[in-house]
């Protein structure tokens, strides 16, 4: 049987329309892929309680989890990945504290990235949303 993992991620848009990317460390599995910030769930933890805390380890603020945007299946080589992701606004400026890099990206540019694979299907549903504007 595959394994399976069970992660969360933010959506976090600033008062421009800009979407929140983060890029893994190089010392991280897909090192220095861009992605949605946040990460796995622990024991006994609330998926929302899980983002709270990962968006506060890697970017170093608050945020508010608002409710779920999208879910995201992804089989991987090695697992299946099942991904929640959340509207989320932070209570704060992010910074890059266990991430390599952050960055506040247009709709527009959004594909300029090398986002992940899981990630991917989120990037096209935000182009798409922009487009429609």
């Amino acid at each position: 049987m595959r394994d399976r993992k069970l992660v969360v991620a933010a959506l976090a848009r600033d008062g421009e329309g800009r979407t929140l990317l983060t890029q893994r460390r190089a010392d991280q599995p897909h090192a220095l892929g861009w992605e949605f910030p946040g990460g796995k769930i622990e024991p006994g933890e609330s998926p929302a309680a899980a983002l709270a805390r990962e968006v506060r380890e890697e970017l170093g603020t608050g945020c508010t989890v608002g409710a779920i945007w999208d879910v995201v299946f992804h089989a991987y080589p090695d697992f299946d990945l099942y991904m929640l992701v959340y509207a989320c606004v932070l209570d704060g400026q992010p910074r890059a504290i266990e991430v390599a890099d952050l960055s506040w990206v247009e709709p527009a540019r959004l594909g300029d990235y090398d986002v992940l694979p899981a990630d991917r299907p989120l990037i096209e549903r935000l182009r798409r949303e922009a487009r429609r504007r």
